[in-house]
């Protein structure tokens, strides 16, 4: 599994200057310019524009190296309440939330469909 976190920004190119000054390579971005992904040696950092409060805050989420199913059986084993496992125009995801009640996003993603 691979850390990605999800960093709002109310200017997605400003934000990919800064990432990319701070030594991050740019991957994937959108037609429209409304997110990108900025692959690191470990992970990698997707930005994605926004507006009002959510602009500045992070979220945590995962690109699965497994079943999104697996996954979601495992949480519930472990007596946590994973949602539905939804499609998304990059493949899967399903969130759930932490101990803390912070939601976690695990996304299962098929490159095919977006680059």
């Amino acid at each position: 599994m691979r850390v990605v976190p999800i960093r709002y920004s109310a200017n997605v190119a400003a934000s990919m200057r800064f990432y990319r000054a701070l030594g991050l390579d740019a991957c994937s971005v959108s037609r429209p310019g409304a997110w990108a992904e900025l692959p690191a040696a470990s992970g990698m950092l997707a930005i994605h524009e926004a507006d009002g409060a959510t602009v500045g805050t992070c979220e945590l989420a995962f690109e699965a190296d497994e079943p999104l199913e697996v996954i979601t059986s495992r949480l519930r084993s472990a007596g946590f309440a994973p949602q539905a496992i939804v499609d998304e125009n990059f493949g899967h995801s399903v969130r759930v939330c932490d101990p803390d009640g912070v939601w976690v996003q695990v996304n299962s993603q098929d490159r095919e469909l977006y680059t």
